[in-house]
């Protein structure tokens, strides 16, 4: 399992967002959340745009942070 749930859980600590907050910008269970940032499910691709979303409207350099810890491998 994987990656996105591991730079889910790095952002989420770095930048001091509760799972519970981002479960309710993205409207989503908080379980769902637990699951992907202790990596028992992988977030789908349009979940992982939702999680984008979601993290910008809550702290934009979150976002950026995890879209780059996420897609490291691929963009360089």
């Amino acid at each position: 399992m994987g990656k996105a749930g591991q730079a889910l859980k790095q952002v989420l600590e770095t930048y001091n967002i509760s799972q519970y907050s981002l479960s309710v910008e993205m409207n989503v269970e908080r379980n769902n959340i637990y699951r992907w940032v202790n990596e028992k499910r992988d977030p789908t691709a349009e979940t992982v745009i939702e999680i984008v979303r979601a993290l910008k409207t809550l702290n934009p350099e979150a976002a950026k942070a995890f879209a780059k810890l996420y897609l490291m491998d691929e963009v360089d």
